[in-house]
């Protein structure tokens, strides 16, 4: 009962206080990581390079996030795999994901590096650069891209970091670099007259920097140790890191898609308006680093509240997911208007910081911010919830609502918009995009909320079974082989306990989560993702169903079915492992039997059942499910149910005597 304590003050103690602890870090370590990002277009509106040299910073900076949406597949996806050896007891694979993480994070970035340098110029150019500016991108983007490895590699190596149990030195990795930035632009800009060259050798070395603390943490790492075999690809361990990490990755593509298609559509009616195509490209690129300031700040209340959300909502304790929703929501519609606020009444303020105040600039400028982040609150709220259908184990409606503001509607917008209004068009696109995503959010949101079954409880009492000492009995099966049936008729026999949904119910009492929650882990997409997650109901649910197992285990001789009983006893001496199969036919037939399902549709549900039990299997063993060699008896359930409970009792005789 251990796990169940330590994870109980998640559904008992004050929620406010919980947010406080848990989001504070999460908004401090992103704002850090906010600090690249608007340093050097600080110090280089303020130099002689003036929106010029923003515009050209602003056509390199969706090249970066291309570099970084690989490294943090890579990285996110190893971390995640680290975590999930970790809840499995299972470190033989750790460094084999983090080394072949690093080695092909390093791989693609000496990729992209070529790639940079062959297709510069079209890259630049498609980004936005025109021809005034084209020579200052060209000569940040070199120096940018000379260190894309450090770059990738540091981002990658940090997520491992942070997972490896130390948050605070990865924050201290990224902020050392972030410090270093900030002192070594201006010195190199304004003392060294480097200009924007300055700016890109600051930065580099910040990377540099940072990088350079993380190698000297992988030297004491705690949970693992890299070794020359740790770099030696494995695609079965890196196939896994890829699966985790890839929704990292859509989600900063999807930032490149929105950067690339605004700074096109900018550069086209800016050349065609008295602002000219530089200054439109400038200032956006401006805006959104400070209205990163405030989403950072979004994300990070919302990330704090993760475990909360889905430590509750797998637990059922719905009033509670309704309360920490309402305070996130109320505390991000506050963050949300006091940025309006400043964006609408003091723009000049916030556009002064980073130079160059041409008066067409600032015209330009303050126009962007009050169009543009119009509705700032709107925005906040759509990511605030999209983060929140992630915690609730809704990754679908995550995914819609974050990819229908900016990628459904944002994009056709910014496309459509300017033909008839032209380069406000592309401004407008912003706020017209947050009242279309709201109204999707919103109705998806009511629809989760509404559709929750409040009237389900734990309260079931449900005790171990004594039994005599002798043989433990797992049964796995394909669906329609009638294996629980058969699992039923052997215990029977055996004059022994029988355990399947039981065992549902005991993990749910002992994890202290909802029943159906437990006994739908191995139906989901999204648990190879969750299991990794410390605070996540996934990873409490599998561990309280893995302790059970063994608590029945020592109850004495049963029979279980299902859930990877057989790799979790894997270590005891009386086990017997078996596994039921039938033809595919046979198997249609039982299932369109004992569910009235037409012959397709028994077909599908055949499909994807077997598909998510070798998932699950896979996820909590690493090895592969329906190997008939990992099992001491094998049999084909079409010779009928009652027979081949027999030949199973038979065997278990034979191997008594």
């Amino acid at each position: 009962m251990e796990n169940q304590e330590s994870n109980k003050f998640l559904g008992e103690e004050k929620i406010s206080k919980l947010l406080f602890k848990f989001s504070i870090p999460c908004i401090l370590s992103l704002l850090i990581s906010s600090l690249y990002n608007i340093v050097d277009q600080t110090f280089i509106g303020n130099s002689n390079l003036g929106y010029l040299g923003n515009a050209a910073t602003g056509v390199v900076y969706p090249i970066t996030i291309i570099a970084v949406a690989f490294a943090w597949c890579f990285g996110d996806g190893a971390a995640a795999y680290l975590s999930l050896c970790q809840g499995r007891k299972d470190i033989k694979n750790i460094d084999k994901s983090i080394g072949n993480s690093i080695l092909i994070t390093f791989i693609i970035s000496i990729l992209f590096l070529i790639l940079g340098f062959v297709f510069k110029d079209q890259l630049l150019y498609l980004f936005g650069a025109s021809d005034k500016s084209i020579f200052l991108a060209r000569d940040y983007y070199v120096i940018i891209l000379a260190a894309i490895p450090v770059y990738m590699l540091g981002n990658s190596m940090n997520a491992v970091i942070r997972a490896d149990g130390s948050p605070k030195f990865s924050m201290a990795a990224t902020a050392i670099g972030a410090v270093i930035n900030i002192i070594l632009d201006p010195i190199f800009i304004f003392n060294f007259n480097l200009g924007i060259k300055g700016a890109a050798y600051a930065t580099v070395i910040g990377q540099i920097a940072s990088l350079v603390v993380s190698i000297v943490y992988y030297t004491r790492t705690k949970t693992f140790k890299l070794c020359k075999d740790s770099f030696k690809i494995n695609f079965t361990v890196f196939k896994n890191v890829v699966k985790l990490g890839i929704s990292t990755f859509i989600t900063q593509m999807s930032i490149v898609i929105i950067s690339l298609v605004c700074n096109i559509m900018l550069a086209k009616y800016g050349a065609s308006s008295k602002y000219g195509s530089d200054i439109p490209i400038a200032v956006i690129g401006i805006t959104m680093k400070v209205f990163s300031i405030v989403i950072n700040i979004i994300v990070g209340i919302i990330l704090g509240a993760q475990p909360i959300l889905g430590y509750n909502y797998g637990a059922k304790n719905i009033a509670r997911v309704k309360e920490t929703f309402k305070k996130v929501t109320i505390i991000s519609i506050i963050v949300g208007i006091i940025a309006t606020f400043i964006f609408e009444l003091y723009p000049n303020i916030i556009i002064s910081i980073f130079g160059s105040n041409e008066e067409i600039y600032m015209e330009f400028a303050t126009l962007t911010f009050r169009l543009f982040l119009m509705l700032v609150t709107l925005t906040c709220l759509i990511k605030m919830c999209s983060i929140f259908f992630q915690a609730v184990g809704e990754p679908l409606k995550s995914a819609i609502v974050s990819l229908a503001r900016d990628i459904l509607f944002f994009v056709p917008l910014v496309i459509i918009l300017p033909k008839y209004f032209g380069i406000k068009g592309v401004l407008i696109a912003g706020p017209i995009a947050d009242i279309l995503g709201i109204i999707v959010t919103v109705i998806l949101i009511f629809k989760f909320f509404r559709n929750l079954d409040t009237e389900r409880n734990n309260n079931q009492e449900v005790y171990l079974k004594q039994s005599k000492p002798g043989v433990i009995i797992t049964i796995s099966r394909t669906h329609g082989s009638q294996g629980k049936a058969i699992g039923e008729i052997l215990a029977k026999k055996l004059n022994i306990p029988y355990y399947y949904k039981e065992m549902t119910a005991l993990a749910a009492k002992e994890s202290g989560l909802d029943k159906e929650f437990v006994s739908n882990i191995n139906k989901s997409k999204n648990v190879l993702h969750d299991l990794y997650l410390t605070t996540s109901p996934v990873k409490y649910a599998i561990e309280a169903q893995e302790k059970v197992i063994k608590m029945i285990a020592n109850k004495g001789s049963c029979v279980i079915v299902g859930r990877a009983a057989d790799y979790v006893l894997r270590n005891n001496s009386n086990l017997v492992k078996v596994f039921i199969y039938a033809p595919m036919e046979y198997r249609i037939k039982k299932v369109m039997e004992m569910y009235n399902d037409s012959l397709v549709n028994a077909k599908k549900n055949i499909e994807k059942s077997d598909k998510n039990r070798a998932s699950y299997y896979e996820m909590i063993s690493e090895q592969k499910w329906k190997t008939l060699e990992n099992y001491d008896l094998c049999i084909d359930s079409s010779i009928g149910k009652e027979k081949t409970a027999e030949i199973i009792c038979e065997y278990i005789k034979r191997i008594n005597k």
